[in-house]
């Protein structure tokens, strides 16, 4: 997991609760455009490192709070983790077969949204050029994952259901088995649906003319189409609904896109040699820059491998940096 999520990063490890500590880190903080924190409401203050602390030091800094469940309500003091909000979010309530139990989503879904949202922020406030405190929670990340269901149960006080691959406004737009495995298909408009039918050699059916005829008739269409697609491979049919403009993609597991052509091309793995793993592969950054793929600089670091660097550049002497080592204050690899 930290292998996953720091590369390119630095590391400095520093004893908080140790005066020297702090002002290692508040004389960071006074020569920074942001902060982020991610302890309990309440705990950075009672460490002396709140925004209003910090802001006296640098009242441009940027200052980022992200909790479990939000600074004020009756659970703002409790812990967040991702698998107890996708529950608690209602997420879990729509994952997994009508018949099944609820699903956790096989992603630590909440957590990396809320790291896109907080970055998303940041960026925002740094545009606007002033000091600026943001707060961001696991639970309003949640909630905002789910915005159309949440709207559905307001406008008709009904509680929406899982369904499996399925979407519940469109049919078809979900997985089907063929011979060897299964697919996924997305014929969202009336046009899609006859192409589909013919990559199927299928007849039309007057009753399934418009999809919310389909969607009052699911199952049938469902059964149907479900018949025709476990008669031939995975495969043949992905080549069909190709050639008739219909979307569809096979259900692939993680070696397999691990392993695709279409991740290589991106040059979406970047090895990254590492001392403790020499064979790292990290993946690399989802976008590109000018046509070019944006790399992470650096592997992920060891504890503290950078606490006299990074202490370096905030005006440090080298006497002062061994200081701190001796005494504990900072730890790092053996100098």
């Amino acid at each position: 997991m930290f292998l996953s999520a720091n590369a390119g990063k630095r590391s400095l490890a520093v004893d908080l609760t140790h005066p020297d500590g702090l002002t290692a880190l508040l004389g960071l903080a006074a020569r920074s455009d942001v902060a982020v924190q991610s302890l309990r409401p309440g705990t950075a203050e009672r460490r002396g490192l709140g925004y209003a602390a910090l802001r006296e030091r640098n009242p441009r800094l940027v200052y980022c709070s992200i909790s479990g469940y939000g600074r004020v309500g009756p659970l703002a003091d409790r812990p967040g983790y991702d698998p107890l909000l996708q529950g608690e979010t209602g997420i879990m309530s729509v994952t997994g077969e009508p018949d099944g139990a609820p699903v956790r989503v096989g992603v630590s879904l909440i957590d990396q949204a809320t790291g896109v949202w907080a970055a998303l922020a940041i960026i925002a406030a740094l545009h606007e050029g002033e000091g600026r405190e943001l707060d961001l929670s696991l639970f309003e990340t949640g909630v905002s994952l789910v915005p159309y269901h949440v709207m559905a149960y307001l406008a008709t006080g009904e509680t929406p259901g899982r369904h499996g691959t399925a979407f519940p406004l469109i049919v078809p737009y979900q997985a089907f088995t063929a011979r060897d495995g299964e697919l996924l298909v997305a014929a969202p408009n009336d046009r899609l649906f006859g192409a589909l039918l013919g990559a199927l050699d299928l007849p039309a059916d007057p009753s399934f003319a418009t999809n919310p005829d389909r969607v009052a008739r699911r199952e049938q269409v469902v059964a149907r189409l479900g018949e025709r697609f476990a008669e031939a491979d995975v495969e043949t049919w992905l080549e069909r609904l190709a050639e008739a403009g219909v979307p569809a993609a096979p259900v692939n597991d993680v070696g397999q896109v691990a392993e695709h052509p279409q991740t290589h091309a991106l040059g979406l793995l970047q090895q990254l040699p590492h001392p403790d793993a020499p064979d790292l592969v990290e993946v690399a950054s989802p976008f590109s820059v000018d046509g070019e793929r944006l790399l992470h600089r650096s592997p992920p670091p060891r504890l503290g491998e950078h606490s006299a660097e990074v202490l370096a550049e905030a005006g440090y002497s080298p006497e002062e940096i061994e200081g701190l080592f001796e005494s504990g204050v900072i730890v790092g690899p053996a100098r």
